[in-house]
């Protein structure tokens, strides 16, 4: 092989690396964040990328309303939501 083709071979493998250690993680996490957001319910306990605590209270197109203390309520876009504590129905059963 002349020094040419090794070179084309090495920057492709490089290439392929940094694909799969850096865009295609990304690429998995943004899809479960998706449907993390997707699937979100009333009486669910989540927190924001804020780090806000909350309980969804009404579900909007592209936003939620969110009860943080009694008589408190917020309304956050649903792609702030970092993440999903636990469900409603599970709360109440424990």
């Amino acid at each position: 092989m002349s020094s040419e083709a090794i070179s084309i071979l090495y920057l492709i493998g490089l290439f392929a690396l940094l694909y799969f250690l850096l865009i295609r993680p990304q690429q998995v996490r943004q899809k479960r964040h998706q449907e993390m957001v997707r699937n979100l319910q009333i009486n669910d306990k989540v927190i924001t990328a804020g780090g806000i605590f909350g309980t969804i209270v009404k579900l909007k197109d592209n936003s939620v309303i969110l009860r943080v203390a009694d008589n408190v309520r917020i309304e956050v876009l649903r792609g702030s939501i970092a993440q999903v504590v636990r469900r409603g129905d599970e709360a109440e059963e424990e």
